[in-house]
């Protein structure tokens, strides 16, 4: 089975076969710095432009690789399976360590070598009025957190000793391990549980975890405008990290309190106005709560069951995805009860039954006869 040509080593670092050492070197950081799998975590192309040009290097910054190289060309080099992370530093070295945090800080490579991780997110619940949730609050929560131990400063060893690299992984906090199908898997040294360093004498405060959780308390602004389920994201209050890392975020999940009497839809607040039978007919001037206060309504004479009256600019604030304020409300719809009373005393029915009469009652119980009558042939 015919195999793909190997590329030549000087052109797969761009340099010339009379390159120094240093330009072999640049060359090939320039390369690495573009490739590394931490750069392009799921490009496979780029992992394998990375294997080559750090096989490339491989052989030609060792003088004796690269004079072999130079006289027989690829049959000079090893024909084993080529270790793109051996020769740099032991079984869980990484030979960019060095390279990435100079250039771009740990944060650039995901913060997990060395044991400095990210600490985790946290979530809390926080209940709110409906009235809250319209014009917005302060508040002040309660919730516990992952802090750096004090006594230790939150490396986990005894005041007066210090942590030590560990062995195994050589302080990268990883291995690294070559399968049969000549992959390569990552795992957390089971040594340092991916610490990158091992206590001798672990701190009597944290007992070596470099961390405590302990109750905290922060203040918390909530928009004006915010429904319920919505999230506030506090950065850097969650979990502080391990070993230095930096601290998670805190999300603060919002539930609104329902209200007695007013209901939200989206930007927009309803309201179920009862009123009764002799309002509906002759018409009223009535006060309607509103969230800002009692508005006056007028209820025109006729006013039938379900009519919806409008209040513009009675509803809630408009908010964009980051909290702030757009600069307009919602509007408040009425939405009118006519209430027909099912007790009545005698003077009530009396009055009813005369008005009954007067728009004409009888007659329509006349018609009203006829037409079922029709339909049964009653």
């Amino acid at each position: 089975m015919a195999t793909e040509a190997k590329r030549d080593y000087y052109e797969v670092l761009g340099v010339g076969k009379s390159a120094s050492p240093d330009e072999i070197k640049k060359a090939y950081r320039k390369l690495a710095m573009q490739y590394h799998p931490d750069r392009n975590p799921g490009n496979a192309e780029a992992e394998n432009k990375f294997k080559e040009a750090t096989e490339a290097y491989e052989v030609l910054s060792n003088d004796q690789k690269r004079r072999m190289y130079d006289q027989f060309g690829h049959a000079g080099s090893s024909g084993q399976g080529f270790d793109p992370f051996s020769g740099f530093g032991g079984a869980g070295g990484d030979p960019f360590s060095t390279i990435f945090d100079a250039f771009f800080g740990q944060g650039a490579r995901g913060g997990s070598r060395g044991g400095a991780r990210q600490g985790a997110d946290l979530r809390a619940d926080l209940v709110i009025s409906f009235e809250e949730a319209i014009f917005g609050t302060e508040k002040e929560i309660d919730y516990r957190r992952l802090e750096s131990c004090t006594t230790c400063g939150g490396n986990g060893a005894e005041p007066g000793t210090e942590p030590t690299r560990c062995p195994k992984c050589q302080g990268s906090g990883e291995m690294r391990v070559r399968t049969f199908l000549n992959m390569v898997t990552v795992t957390t040294c089971d040594q340092c549980s991916g610490r990158g360093v091992i206590i001798p004498i672990p701190c009597k405060t944290c007992r070596g975890e470099g961390r405590i959780r302990e109750t905290v308390k922060r203040k918390l602004t909530v928009p004006a405008g915010v429904d319920d389920g919505m999230r506030i994201r506090i950065g850097g209050a969650g979990d502080s990290g391990p070993s230095g890392g930096s601290a998670g975020d805190l999300y603060v999940n919002l539930r609104v309190q329902s209200h007695d009497f007013f209901v939200r839809e989206e930007n927009n607040i309803l309201l179920q106005l009862p009123i009764n039978i002799v309002q509906a007919a002759l018409g009223a001037q009535l006060n309607v709560p509103t969230v800002d206060g009692d508005e006056p309504l007028n209820v025109p004479a006729g006013t039938q069951d379900g009519t919806v009256f409008t209040l513009r600019g009675k509803g809630v604030p408009y908010i964009d995805s980051s909290g702030r304020n757009l600069g307009r409300r919602g509007d408040q719809m009425v939405v009118v009860k006519v209430r027909v009373p099912t007790k009545l005393n005698d003077d009530q029915r009396e009055l009813f039954q005369k008005l009954g009469e007067t728009m004409g009652m009888d007659h329509f119980e006349q018609k009203e006869r006829g037409f079922w009558s029709k339909i049964f042939g009653n």
